[in-house]
């Protein structure tokens, strides 16, 4: 019986907040063309001379802002979530499949544990099937892509190769959204509701999606499903995209200009939620919780409620589970 492997893959992060640590982590996850598409010679140039100089100390800076003790939070979350996914299965199988009970393990797209790491270390425990969750609700070939490009990668040349089933997307499975609308709910318990919830996800040049890339639907799609979720109307929320980087026109509307606008036209209160991230990362607890807030205030505005990610919150560890379970048997 093939011994079974649940791989839990996410970015990944620098190994240190410094401005050395940022530097190799820019250099390994910026010159994949999945992530920049770009001609490869002029890119190279670009990245290594001019991006990476200006950009590792200001980015740097950044990660110390959000750095917990000494590691970064996504790879700490990351950490609690195969805990609390691994005590989940253990509960359900363990007595059923005894020592062939499934593993739960992480990697990343860049850098440590890497998916070819972390793969090799399983297959020399005696794992011949893997089942690989991109921990990216919505599918991007900036993203998930990325991941199965370095599946594809590790196949070529094994004269046995392992069983790889990778769920591709859950951006409408019904226990993601209702755990999005969880942590929406408690906020609002804790902190008397916003007149807006703005639901920001990570941004994509808009020629990505022009090339067929089905982010945008994707993105709409959760953003509908978790409104209805709780209840809205239309005037009570909006969705926008954050993180656009270079001169390209990326997916809108961008969240600094709705904030702006809402500020304008008379909102001083705004909850804010990123269902693109599963686990709190620099994007959402530097970018999000620090910078657009400043920039909300900065702007008139006068409450501003950030509202965390999923983590390893007990329904987000069920939708988890349930992505899993078809595979396990």
């Amino acid at each position: 019986m093939k011994k079974t492997a649940i791989i839990l893959v996410n970015l990944g992060t620098p190994e240190t907040p410094t401005k050395e640590g940022v530097s190799a982590f820019l250099k390994n996850f910026l010159s994949d063309t999945r992530v920049v598409e770009a001609p490869k010679l002029i890119w190279w140039f670009v990245l290594r001379c001019i991006i990476i100089p200006l950009r590792a100390k200001k980015v740097a800076s950044a990660y110390q802002k959000i750095w917990w003790d000494k590691s970064s939070p996504i790879r700490v979350i990351s950490q609690q979530q195969v805990l609390a996914l691994q005590q989940k299965i253990d509960n359900e199988y363990k007595d059923i499949l005894k020592e062939h009970a499934p593993k739960v393990e992480m990697a990343v797209t860049y850098g440590h544990p890497s998916i070819k790491e972390t793969i090799k270390k399983l297959d020399d425990g005696g794992y011949g099937k893997f089942v690989v969750i991109p921990m990216y609700p919505q599918y991007s070939g900036s993203t998930t892509g990325a991941i199965f490009d370095q599946l594809a990668e590790l196949a070529k040349g094994v004269r046995n190769v392992p069983e790889v089933i990778t769920v591709k997307e859950f951006y409408d499975h019904p226990k993601y959204i209702s755990a999005l609308a969880e942590t929406v709910k408690a906020q609002w318990q804790q902190n008397q509701r916003s007149e807006k919830l703005l639901m920001s996800f990570h941004g994509i040049p808009q020629e990505y999606v022009d090339k067929g890339d089905p982010y945008h639907y994707q993105c709409t799609a959760t953003a509908k499903a978790l409104a209805v979720e709780l209840d809205l109307k239309d005037d009570d929320w909006a969705m926008g995209f954050q993180s656009r980087f270079g001169p390209k026109k990326w997916l809108q509307p961008y969240i600094d200009n709705q904030l702006k606008n809402w500020v304008d036209s008379g909102i001083s209160s705004v909850d804010i939620i990123s269902p693109a991230f599963t686990a709190d990362c620099l994007e959402t607890l530097e970018e999000l919780d620090i910078g657009y807030r400043e920039f909300f205030m900065e702007k008139g505005g006068k409450k501003y409620n950030y509202i965390p990610c999923l983590n390893d919150s007990a329904l987000f560890i069920e939708s988890l589970f349930d992505l899993v379970k078809p595979h396990l048997k």
